[in-house]
């Protein structure tokens, strides 16, 4: 099989994405054009920031298109001829219209162990509830979310220490493995598929804004678990004397005080000690608004009488 031969379009956004494109490029593949989501402002100054498969692209001339709503603007598809078309992380629904396109099909790779976790935040609820295996699966890409097909997957242990930095570190690895080892079989209709077990589906929806803020009626390790799902981005918070206190690391530990849920119960080596419904949590890395993170040792020493404050 000559790579050179098929017309490959792909469809991704962020940083997972973009390192898979390199590797498809490096694989010697023949990618005729990226499509990705808008460019968006970011920081403070909200600066127009190319997203990193545009600058992908545009380093190696390919041309990027990136249509605001993806359902009503695909004509230019067409004109691309693809013979497949790969998704990751794309970041909107893709109509059947531009999905009846490439001569071969089009695939889509999703950071679960699919059917579990259909939807936009597999790795988040992955870390949240604590799982210790995930993966990445490759299916084929239906009018419906996540439910076509299934050619390959590839597994990923997740450590206790991982977050959601740490855990797309690993996916992306699994990935390009994936995508290399399945690609020239499903070129050449080499790869079976499986269909999903209905019964066996559950959905992870994205985190809302507001899910950002600590529940802290749930578990210690639940609490720990979101920390992880969150960082490095957007990041958990709780509330200290109305400002948001940023997250960014924590562990669960036992000390037999009894306070009330939220309460500082401890400033020392062993780090910020708060109060949980069923047990104590070391805050480790902190950021509070404005400042810089840091960790709980640089954290004590710029704020004293912390020992009783309630966290919320």
């Amino acid at each position: 099989m000559n790579k050179k031969d098929y017309r490959i379009v792909f469809m991704g956004t962020p940083d997972i994405a973009k390192d898979v494109l390199e590797a498809l490029i490096n694989d010697g593949y023949n990618i005729v054009g990226v499509v990705a989501q808008p460019d968006k402002p970011v920081g403070r100054k909200k600066i127009l920031q190319e997203v990193p498969t545009k600058v992908m692209a545009k380093n190696h001339n390919i041309p990027v298109f990136q249509p605001v709503k993806i359902k009503l603007d695909y004509e230019f598809m067409k004109e691309l001829k693809p013979d497949v078309i790969i998704t990751l992380a794309y970041g909107q629904i893709v109509p059947q219209g531009l999905l009846d396109i490439p001569t071969i099909g089009a695939i889509n790779l999703h950071g679960s162990l699919l059917p579990k976790y259909r939807g936009a935040a597999p790795m988040q609820y992955a870390l949240i509830n604590g799982d210790k295996v995930t993966g990445m699966t490759l299916m084929q890409m239906i009018d419906k979310m996540d439910a076509g097909v299934m050619y390959m997957k590839k597994e990923v242990e997740i450590s206790n220490d991982d977050t959601l930095s740490t855990l797309t570190k690993k996916m992306t690895t699994a990935a390009i493995d994936l995508i290399l080892e399945a690609l020239p079989l499903y070129i050449e209709n080499k790869l079976p598929g499986e269909e999903q077990d209905e019964s066996l589906v559950s959905f992870c929806p994205t985190i809302k804004k507001e899910q950002e803020h600590l529940d802290l009626t749930l578990s210690a390790q639940t609490i720990v678990n979101w920390v992880r799902a969150l960082n490095d981005h957007p990041g958990a918070y709780l509330l200290m004397d109305d400002t948001k206190l940023k997250i960014w690391k924590a562990k669960v530990v036992n000390n037999n005080v009894k306070a009330q849920v939220g309460e500082i119960v401890e400033a020392s080596k062993k780090g910020l000690i708060m109060q949980a419904i069923d047990g104590q949590i070391a805050l480790l890395e902190l950021q509070k608004e404005g400042k810089n993170k840091m960790d709980y040792l640089s954290f004590l020493n710029g704020n004293q009488g912390l020992v009783g404050k309630i966290l919320k």
